[in-house]
């Protein structure tokens, strides 16, 4: 959610630090602050709310702030209300401890307390401010180095944290510590940088560290040093990011939701090809056997926001093709659900970080519980991805916008994967039917392509509905799940209250919501229930709704019925959410461009949701 940058190296910090919160933006964020030291001299902090450029317009884009050692932070909102004084970084009272944190502090006010006892005031609402002052406490009283204050620091609080934090009596260094809060560190050309997300540092390495739960990390110029929680020093490998720092920037693209949807047909074919050689699934790199799938008796799915949709869709495509059971579930109800799993169960965590604070825990109690554990992640060396049994890495490279778009369609993919992949293992699809569904899987790229080619009768459609107030989205089955995915890009972009049902509980409730003028979108895929659906709109119609039907080509009587229609190609009804997606997707995102909305950073909204 927010953000953290820090450099120190021999360049001026305070434009590296603006540039990396600048790729950091679409993590969502009320304030923005930066501080900078130049030697022995005092640091200075510059901290505005508001957007990123109000902070680079009081540095003059960070030139009128010098110093080659520095810490950064876009704020979100938890503790205290959007303020200048508010913002991070946070200072002890005199200014030898200064800190930014990502998290929440469970147990804060304990913390202010004992700390207020010792002497100290208190001039914001955060809770990072505590952390700053505890380690500051530690410091002073114990005559501990910083290593040693941290550490202790991090004994006595609880909740989550990546911290990052400066002391005046060691000019050039930057201390970082984490607990289930995301952080990585890079080295270049005798620099080092340190950031919350790797698009933050991208530009300028692509070679970094993943800082492990409960560790701390000393960086120097050029050097990192890493600790575990009782200060001992510890090893750690470095990574090669393979995502091209030109993938993180727009390319000419007005936005990157559209960009990123743009994308799609290159990152399903790389995720396709990621498991499947000369024609055959092969599950190697995930590390699961053909012995390991034919023990499988339940499956759950667990996963917040889009990748719980994915769940939902997938879950249809795996009990058709196998004789396993898949439950789906929320991950922020699963980790607090008391229910016995089902031995020789598998449970599929789905996030796009990997970092997902409700996913990892879910992923952690699952593991409590001797079930074995798969990741469907994007990020390499992310928290699920190194946590779980196994991990499947979809190639969607990096999203930045808020909005899912590539990410889930990835995900989509490789749940149909997975599926075909179970299917296979475990007897219950022959070799033909598995090569001609891989072979089906492989032209979906180009019918997403095709479909992008016609976006600009879309953007018309679009045009039409800026001034909805309500939208509704039904369909049976897969168009169900798919449904649901299509109401959520439309909500959280352009902010039109929308809601997607099972079209046949419209009786049982939403049908009372419907009036003249209010929009219902009809997904309409599947072959056996196309009518049963159709019969739904009818319903709605009789009653003044406005129509739009998505369905596949050939279906040319829905005409008759609906106001507008869109077609996608022909495909096998498993996966046709893969291409009924994408005019959803456009959809939300041309009603948020007429409406004026900043698409890609949503108000309200985070991309990687790291806290409770």
């Amino acid at each position: 959610m927010c953000g953290i940058v820090g450099f120190t190296g021999v360049s001026q910090a305070a434009p590296i630090l603006l540039d990396g919160l600048s790729k950091l933006e679409y993590r969502g964020y009320d304030s923005a602050g930066i501080a900078v030291r130049d030697g022995d001299k005092e640091p200075e902090i510059v901290k505005a709310k508001g957007k990123l450029k109000v902070l680079k317009e009081m540095t003059n884009e960070g030139n009128a702030v010098h110093g080659s050692c520095g810490i950064g932070h876009t704020r979100w909102a938890t503790h205290g209300e959007p303020s200048t004084i508010n913002a991070h970084p946070h200072a002890s009272d005199d200014e030898n401890v200064i800190g930014v944190h990502n998290g929440i502090i469970e147990n804060y006010q304990e913390l202010k307390e004992k700390l207020t006892k010792s002497g100290y005031s208190f001039y914001s609402q955060t809770d990072t401010e505590v952390a700053v002052k505890l380690i500051d406490y530690y410091f002073k009283k114990y005559g501990l180095g910083p290593i040693d204050s941290i550490s202790r620091a991090m004994v006595r609080i609880r909740g989550s944290y990546a911290l990052c934090v400066m002391f005046r009596d060691y000019p050039g260094e930057i201390y970082a510590a984490r607990k289930d809060s995301p952080m990585i560190i890079g080295i270049a050309n005798g620099e080092t940088y340190v950031a919350s997300d790797v698009p933050a540092i991208l530009k300028y390495t692509r070679n970094v560290y993943y800082i492990g739960n409960r560790e701390i990390a000393k960086l120097e110029k050029g050097k990192v040093t890493f600790y575990n929680i009782d200060s001992e020093e510890i090893s750690k490998d470095l990574v090669e990011i393979k995502w091209d720092a030109k993938a993180a920037e727009k390319g000419g693209y007005e936005h990157f939701m559209l960009k990123e949807i743009h994308e799609q047909p290159q990152v399903i074919k790389d995720t396709i090809n990621s498991v499947v050689k000369d024609g055959k699934i092969n599950f190697d790199s995930i590390g699961l056997t053909d012995e390991a799938m034919q023990s499988i008796s339940q499956i759950y799915i667990v996963a917040c926001g889009s990748a719980y949709h994915v769940g939902m869709a997938v879950q249809y495509v795996i009990e058709d093709y196998t004789s396993i059971p898949v439950r789906v579930e929320l991950a922020s109800e699963f980790r607090y659900r008391k229910m016995k799993l089902v031995k020789d169960s598998l449970v599929i965590i789905i996030s796009q970080s990997g970092e997902t604070a409700d996913s990892l825990e879910a992923l952690r109690r699952a593991k409590e519980k001797g079930i074995k554990t798969l990741g469907i992640v994007n990020v390499v060396g992310s928290s699920i991805a190194r946590e779980a049994d196994n991990v499947f890495y979809t190639l969607a490279g990096p999203e930045i916008s808020v909005a899912t778009t590539k990410a889930y369609s990835t995900q989509l993919i490789a749940g149909y994967l997975l599926a075909i992949g179970f299917a296979k293992a475990r007897g219950e699809m022959d070799e033909k039917t598995c090569s001609e569904l891989i072979t089906e899987l492989y032209t979906i790229p180009d019918k997403i392509t095709k479909i992008l080619e016609d976006k600009e009768r879309i953007q018309w459609f679009a045009n039409k509905l800026a001034g909805s107030k309500d939208a509704f989205f039904i369909g049976r089955g897969i168009d169900y799940a798919i449904g649901l995915e299509g109401s959520l890009k439309m909500k959280e972009i352009s902010y039109i209250h929308s809601e997607a049902y099972a079209a046949g509980e419209l009786k049982h409730g939403p049908i009372s919501l419907i009036e003249d003028g209010i929009l219902v979108i009809g997904i309409l895929t599947q072959p056996s229930l196309y009518e049963k659906t159709v019969s739904n709109m009818e319903e709605v119609k009789s009653r003044g709704a406005s129509l739009m039907g998505l369905t596949t080509y050939g279906n040319y009587n829905i005409e008759d019925l609906v106001d507008f229609t869109v077609y996608i190609p022909q495909t096998d009804p498993h996966f046709a959410g893969s291409l009924s997606v994408v005019p959803l997707q456009l959809l939300g995102y041309y009603v948020s461009v007429a409406k004026g909305y900043d698409v890609d950073k949503p108000r309200n909204l985070a991309k990687s949701v790291t806290v409770e």
